[in-house]
């Protein structure tokens, strides 16, 4: 499993130009799933997407709160193309993303394990075309992965 995320200020996500998730302040989630991925990792994850300390303190202390901590919110859109290879030919190739149904699965499993938290999630929709509109605070961009534990 692989998540780009960023912290914003703001940022929505669009299909067929109407806005189906909105967040202000908080995290922007590019979620990956693999097709090696299984349950396990999930935990894992959202865990470490609410509890890393990407927001500064009041009196500017950097890396200091979490999502949580300063009441933020999460916007969560599935990126396949997070696993496209690029090395060879001059076309990506998919072949280490999960087949649809299940990196569907999976993600709305990530999704339900985020939404038992206290922070307000937004998402995507799984599949579509989207529009992504992200205002990077500071910015800060970090890749978090987990392989499979078999």
């Amino acid at each position: 499993m692989k998540i780009i995320i960023q912290r914003v200020t703001s940022s929505q996500v669009s299909v067929d130009g109407r806005i189906i998730g909105k967040i202000g302040r908080g995290l922007n989630l590019l979620v990956g799933i693999a097709a090696t991925d299984t349950p396990s990792e999930l935990e894992w994850m959202a865990n470490k997407c609410l509890n890393l300390k990407l927001f500064p303190a009041t009196d500017g202390k950097p890396w200091a709160q979490t999502v949580q901590d300063i009441a933020g919110e999460i916007l969560v859109v599935s990126q396949f193309t997070l696993y496209g290879d690029c090395r060879k030919g001059r076309r990506p190739s998919f072949s280490a993303s999960a087949k649809p149904a299940d990196a569907q699965q999976l993600y709305d499993q990530f999704v339900a394990l985020l939404q038992n938290s206290t922070v307000p999630i937004q998402t995507g929709e799984f599949g579509a075309m989207m529009q992504v509109d992200i205002l990077n605070d500071g910015p800060v961009t970090m890749v978090l992965e987990r392989e499979s534990v078999s």
